[in-house]
C-alpha cells in the first residue's frame, strides 16, 4: 500500500491549502470582533465560520470526506439530537404552566414571604 511521490505531494498540497483556509477563517473570526456587530449577528457569523472550520478539519484531517454514506446519516442523527437537547428547555417550559410553580411569576399583588431568621 505504498503511495507514489506524486500522490503524496498532492495530499500535502491539499493539507497546506486546508491549513491556509483555517488560518484565514481564524483571522476573519478575530476581525468580526472589531466590527462591533449587534450580538445576534456576531454570534451567527462566528458560528458559520466555526462550522466551516470544523467541517474542514473533520473532512480532510480526519479523512471523513471519503467515507461511506452511513457516516453522514450518523452525523445527521447526531446533529438532530444535539439541537433537540438545546431546544428541550424551550419545548418543556410553557407560559401557561400551573400558577404558583417555581417557573411561573408571582401573581400581581402577591406579598413576598419573609426570609427565615438566621441565628448567629
Amino acid at each position: 500500500m505504498s503511495a507514489s511521490a506524486e500522490e503524496v505531494k498532492k495530499h500535502i498540497g491539499l493539507y497546506w491549502g486546508v491549513f491556509g483556509a483555517l488560518l484565514v477563517l481564524t483571522a476573519v473570526t478575530v476581525g468580526v470582533g472589531f466590527y462591533h456587530l449587534p450580538m445576534h449577528y456576531a454570534i451567527i457569523v462566528c458560528l458559520v465560520i466555526a462550522l466551516t472550520k470544523g467541517s474542514l478539519v473533520a473532512g480532510y484531517f480526519m479523512h471523513l470526506i471519503g467515507e461511506k454514506k452511513v457516516i453522514y446519516w450518523v452525523l445527521a442523527l447526531t446533529v438532530f439530537f444535539f439541537f433537540l437537547v438545546l431546544l428541550l428547555p424551550v419545548i418543556t417550559v410553557q407560559e401557561d404552566s400551573v400558577a404558583g410553580s417555581m417557573w411561573s411569576p408571582a401573581p400581581a399583588g402577591a406579598v413576598p414571604a419573609e426570609a427565615p431568621a438566621t441565628h448567629e
